[in-house]
């Protein structure tokens, strides 16, 4: 019996470092995960909230909903970028000292994605926008703001 032991405790000591390994590709996949269904939730939102906003129908809440899921594919990366850019600059600000030497890079690095995004988020506005009556221009301007200040933080328009 004490034999099987010491047999079972030597496989399972072989094993730790596999299952440490994997452990960290595993987890970045859930992130991935939870960032694309959170990326999708999102999206229908805002597809919800712009169709009603604009008295869309049917086929142009369609149309919406492909454009906005194009425009998320191209920012998908730009995220990415700003994320390990913030984990790099998070491991730097405690200290390590692989991570000290990245700083700059990482900061730089992560502005340059943000102004990516909006530029993007200008180029969304500009596409949703081409055919509407500046009055629901307004309203489209509106509704990306706040959809963006929740994403950030809180953004509200003074009410007069």
């Amino acid at each position: 019996m004490t034999m099987a032991r010491t047999r079972m405790a030597v496989v399972l000591l072989a094993l730790v470092p596999l299952v440490a390994a994997a452990s960290p590709a595993r987890r970045e996949a859930r992130v991935e995960e939870r960032l694309e269904h959170a990326e999708k939730r999102h999206r229908l939102r805002q597809v919800l909230e712009l169709s009603d906003l604009l008295s869309l129908n049917n086929a142009q809440a369609l149309k919406l909903e492909e454009t906005l899921r194009k425009f998320d594919e191209r920012r998908r990366p730009l995220r990415k970028q700003v994320r390990e850019s913030a984990r790099i600059l998070f491991r730097a600000s405690r200290g390590d000292s692989e991570a000290l030497s990245q700083v700059d890079t990482a900061a730089l690095g992560a502005f340059e994605a943000r102004e990516r995004i909006a530029a993007l988020d200008k180029e969304l506005y500009q596409t949703l926008a081409k055919d509407l009556p500046e009055e629901k221009r307004a309203k489209l301007a509106l509704s990306l703001a706040r959809t963006e200040g929740r994403k950030k933080g809180r953004w509200e328009p003074e009410k007069d």
